[in-house]
Parts: structure tokens; C-alpha cells; sequence
């Protein structure tokens, strides 16, 4: 078993040490301090595995910040002569090699990385993070409900990686105010382009997504009865009053029109009794 991911593990034995868990074979000790009170030999609980300052692997019942596989923002505790310790919510640091950092990393700064192996099968974490994306999608289908991970904004918009796994592209009218580097949120797939690349949404696209926006208009207007927002209102301003996209506030401002849900001027929109 790799250390870096969680296993559901079956206790062999208990004594004073803690619990010894079979792991392919072998036995791995979950500390006596982290065993819950319940626990006996032939129970079954998740543990994640990692090694130890002695490079012996060990049993957690700890989350880790991220296990391997996986892209995050993690903070630099420390740095030694083989590179940066990252803290990754164990008791142990990652090791960030100065191989895998692009630009050297200071203490106290956060840094986006992905959590690999390295020839011996240790965890380590690497900024390289363009060696661990793909580009042309295999599985995705538009539509689909993603999760999104921030890694770098552009004159587009925001660069995101889906499901650990794609480089895709948030469009900037997309952005709400305030999203930063290394932040996670729930997206859509938007469209799958002839090269295979991705577009993503935070809203749902096509008529699910224009009904979720109607009704984001439609609880605005019965709290205020009134939004000074019209088709010529800048995206920006649109975009911090409702979080909708100007396409999607205009897409679902004609379905209300259409349906004599509300009253349009130059000045902004109504909520009709």
C-alpha cells in the first residue's frame, strides 16, 4: 500500500502501543492516542496512511489538507536543505524538493501544489503543476456538476482545474468578487470545444441554469421591489448585486419580461404585483 491516501483497514491486535492494522500483508500501527474508545481487534475503521520521521509507515486517523492525486494550497512551515516542508494537517510536513519548485518557496507563503510520489514512493509535493494537468478532456460532458480548484487569473478570466485532474478556463464574467488563488467551488461544465479543451460555469448551463437565475432576480425584487440594473448596467455591477454573469442577467431578465413577471425602464427593473 502507497502511503498518501486513506484505506479502510481491519484491526489484527490492540496493546499499549495502539492498534495494528492489516495492510496488504503487513501490520501498521494507528497510534494508541488516535484509536476511538470503541475499537477492538477485527473492527474495520478509515484510516489514512503516511510515513513517519522514520520513514515507517504509519496509520491516522487525521485529515490531511489533501492526499496524493491531489492540487492545494498549503502552507510553507518550514525550509530544509532538500527543500520546503509544506503543512498538510499531519503531524509530519510534505516535503516540497527544490526540483519541484519553479520559483523557491519562503516561509509563511502559501503555494499551490499537487501531492505525487516520488521513485522511492514517498509523498512529496510538487509546484510544477503543469506536468499534472491534462488538457483534452476524456469523461466530462457538458452539463456536468464539477468541483473547481483556483489556479491562476488571466486577461480571460480565471485558469481552474477541474476534478484534480483538467485545465479549464472560468470565463471573467464568471467571477464573483473576492474569489482568490487556491480557492475551491462547485461548477459546471460549460462546453467541451473541438480541441477537446473545457469551458466551466458556476451556474448551471442551459434552461436549468436561466431558471436558477430567474429566480435569483425574482428574490432580489421581493426584497426591494426594485433593482437599478437594466441591459446597458456594467457586468461588474451586475455581477456584485445578483453573482449572475451579464448574459445570464439578460437571458432571464426576457423569460421574466415574457411572462409579465416584471417591469423594464432605463433606470432598472420592477417586480410587477
Amino acid at each position: 500500500m502507497l502511503p498518501g491516501y486513506h484505506y479502510q483497514l481491519s484491526v489484527r491486535n490492540i496493546d499499549p502501543q495502539g492498534a495494528w492494522l492489516e495492510a496488504d500483508g503487513e501490520t501498521v500501527l494507528l497510534p494508541r492516542r488516535e484509536c476511538p474508545g470503541e475499537l477492538t481487534s477485527g473492527s474495520s475503521l478509515k484510516v489514512f496512511l503516511y510515513l513517519d520521521r522514520n520513514h515507517q509507515l504509519r496509520a491516522t486517523t487525521r485529515e490531511p489538507l489533501a492526499e496524493a492525486d491531489q492540487f492545494a494550497l498549503l502552507k510553507v512551515n518550514s525550509i530544509g536543505p532538500h527543500g520546503a516542508f509544506l503543512d498538510w494537517g499531519l503531524e509530519k510536513d510534505l516535503l516540497a524538493p527544490f526540483s519541484e519548485q519553479p520559483q523557491k518557496m519562503l516561509e509563511g507563503r502559501r503555494y499551490l501544489v499537487y501531492i505525487c510520489h516520488d521513485p522511492q514512493g514517498r509523498p512529496i509535493a510538487s509546484a510544477r503543476l503543469e506536468k499534472f494537468v491534462e488538457k483534452e478532456n476524456q469523461d466530462l460532458r457538458e452539463g456536468d456538476e464539477v468541483e473547481l480548484l483556483i489556479w491562476a487569473f488571466t486577461d480571460l478570466g480565471a485558469k481552474v482545474i477541474v476534478n484534480h485532474r483538467y485545465e479549464a478556463l472560468l470565463y471573467r464574467d464568471e467571477l464573483p468578487t473576492g474569489l482568490k488563488r487556491g480557492d475551491c467551488c462547485q461548477g459546471f461544465v460549460l462546453r467541451i470545444r473541438d480541441d477537446q479543451r473545457i469551458d466551466v460555469s458556476l451556474r448551471r448551463p442551459g434552461a436549468a441554469g436561466i431558471v436558477d437565475a430567474r429566480e435569483i432576480i425574482l428574490t432580489a425584487l421581493q426584497h426591494e421591489g426594485f433593482l437599478p440594473l437594466h441591459d446597458q448596467s456594467p457586468p461588474e455591477q451586475i455581477r456584485e448585486q445578483l453573482g449572475l454573469s451579464k448574459k445570464q442577467f439578460k437571458k432571464a431578465l426576457g423569460g421574466l419580461y415574457k411572462d409579465r413577471r416584471i417591469e423594464l425602464s432605463h433606470k432598472g427593473v420592477r417586480l410587477l404585483k
